[in-house]
């Protein structure tokens, strides 16, 4: 009996390392860069009516490896953001001892689409709030398919 609590101890534990893996992020498809930098335009668009530039700062809390993320940094640096990027090649410890020194805003985002839908979904995660708007393609160009639904 004791053996057995000590292999389900062990696979629990196993199984708690092996979901590391991030949740947000670009879970698309491969889609053309222009869809994404619309979307990245659009992002920087709402963030700039709800959160001023010249006051504002965010903590990027995830890399940005993809085409979205590379856009949206571009752009709000631009536009006069001060942004705090992780950086995969830090050692966990010290990049968690820079981000916990700059004070900011937590910013994250979830770039997904729903299939059955053929829509695409952007989500921003600002602090403890979050911003959503739907995109569709049409004429080889993406649109929003509505407004942006903010929650508090």
């Amino acid at each position: 009996m004791r053996k057995i609590t000590l292999i389900a101890l062990l696979l629990v534990g196993l199984s708690g390392c092996a979901t590391t893996q991030s949740t947000y992020g670009n879970f698309l498809p491969p889609t053309p860069v222009s869809y994404t930098k619309t979307m990245a335009e659009d992002a920087v668009k709402q963030l700039l009516i709800l959160y001023p530039p010249g006051s504002t700062r965010f903590n990027l809390q995830q890399t940005t490896p993809d085409n979205f993320g590379t856009t949206l940094v571009e752009l709000m640096r631009a536009k006069g953001y001060a942004l705090m990027e992780t950086k995969p090649e830090l050692p966990v410890q010290r990049s968690n001892e820079a981000t916990n020194s700059y004070t900011g805003l937590a910013l994250r985002y979830i770039l997904d689409q729903v299939n059955s839908l053929n829509l695409y979904r952007l989500t921003l995660l600002v602090g403890h709030q979050s911003m959503t708007r739907a995109y569709r393609v049409q004429d080889s160009t993406v649109h929003p398919a509505g407004l942006w639904s903010r929650k508090e």
